[in-house]
């Protein structure tokens, strides 16, 4: 479990500009990562990838919304 969330963590902070991983860098703490691995059953990289894509995904849309509306 630890891999995983060092390996979310480090993907989060090398693609802090790509949309909405910025999010996971700023405000997701580890505790945090952890929970939603284990409230999905999220027992591999490729999943945790796949599952905190679709989130950054929803921020990315939601950062761009805040934009058009400024």
């Amino acid at each position: 479990m630890e891999e995983i969330i060092k390996f979310i963590k480090q993907y989060a902070q090398d693609h802090y500009n790509d949309g909405g991983w910025d999010v996971i860098v700023e405000c997701w703490s580890d505790s945090d990562i952890r929970y939603q691995l284990n409230l999905c059953k999220i027992t591999t990289k490729v999943e945790a990838l796949k599952y905190f894509n679709r989130l950054a995904s929803v921020w990315a849309d939601q950062q761009a919304d805040a934009k058009n509306y400024a």
